[in-house]
């Protein structure tokens, strides 16, 4: 693939104006316009729904085929972003799986610290069940944070002896909030878009007094057996690397059916740039495989 598309990409996020760890409310406002500028396929629809008091997104494109679904959870550091925000990618994994996806608006930090978003989540899925919708049509899927909570999802739906989705796909997952994984001071460098001091204070909002170590925080320290299928994304520009190589790594160990896709040279979240990046486009058709792969039509 293009040298020049990656490093394109790459200067574009490190030039956009985006600090993960600046002041929230400028933060909030400047992530959701950085997503809204985004262009979303014309044949996208996005229509509200609710599970009680959790609210979302059901996104459908032309590829969407009746019978399978993608729940679908947006990262942001546990504190920005949405489910309008997450039209785009949601709608881009939908439709490479041919399914249709719900975006969780799940409850942000610091106002809600965990295990809120956590149990929003948790929340959503339950309630795609108990509408009637089998767990062999249903694939979960998250980035970055969203990874974070995909992960403790299932591990709470295990706990709870709760039936679990057909397969899972994490993106850039940033699952150890102990923050011990070694990744975060070799990739410094090259990461154009996090850093660890970003990362420790969006932590420091979402746990509030919350030890890291707690399983269903930090779901890399989760025992994982009984897991569903599992593929794991992520760049070799990031600081998260390690996250994605040690689940991998821990998944394995746990007997759990996983797949891990390392694309050098991108940084974090790199699906999101499709438009101009062909390991994106290569990406998400590798999702939607995963996703095809796994699940059953109802």
């Amino acid at each position: 693939m293009s040298q020049t598309q990656r490093q394109a990409v790459v200067e574009a996020v490190r030039d956009a104006p985006i600090d993960l760890g600046g002041e929230l409310e400028p933060l909030r406002l400047e992530f959701e316009a950085l997503l809204a500028s985004r262009p979303v396929p014309a044949d996208v629809v996005a229509v509200p729904i609710e599970w009680g008091p959790v609210c979302g997104l059901r996104i459908s494109t032309g590829a969407t085929v009746a019978g399978r679904t993608v729940l679908f959870v947006h990262g942001g550091g546990f504190v920005v972003g949405s489910a309008v925000g997450a039209i785009g990618l949601a709608s881009a994994v939908g439709g490479a799986a041919g399914a249709e996806s719900i975006a969780v608006d799940y409850r942000l930090a610091p106002e809600h610290p965990f295990p809120a978003g956590l149990d929003d989540v948790v929340a959503a899925y339950t309630a795609l069940i108990d509408s009637g919708t089998p767990a062999s049509s249903i694939a979960i899927a998250g980035e970055s944070a969203g990874g974070n909570l995909v992960l403790a999802t299932l591990v709470a739906l295990r706990d709870r002896g709760l039936p679990l989705p057909a397969c899972a796909v994490v993106m850039s997952p940033f699952v150890d909030l102990t923050l011990e994984t070694s990744s975060r001071s070799g990739r410094a460098q090259l990461d154009p878009a996090l850093s660890t001091s970003a990362l420790r204070r969006r932590i420091s909002e979402y746990l509030g007094d919350t030890d890291p170590h707690h399983p269903l925080a930090s779901p890399l320290l989760a025992n994982l057996r009984g897991l569903p299928p599992l593929l794991v994304q992520v760049g070799s520009y990031e600081v998260l690397l390690d996250d994605a190589l040690e689940l991998a790594r821990k998944a394995a160990h746990a007997d759990v059916d996983v797949a891990l896709e390392v694309t050098a040279g991108v940084p974090h979240v790199f699906q999101t740039r499709a438009a101009v990046l062909d390991e994106a486009r290569e990406a998400i058709e590798s999702v939607g495989r995963f996703i095809d792969r796994h699940t059953q039509r109802q």
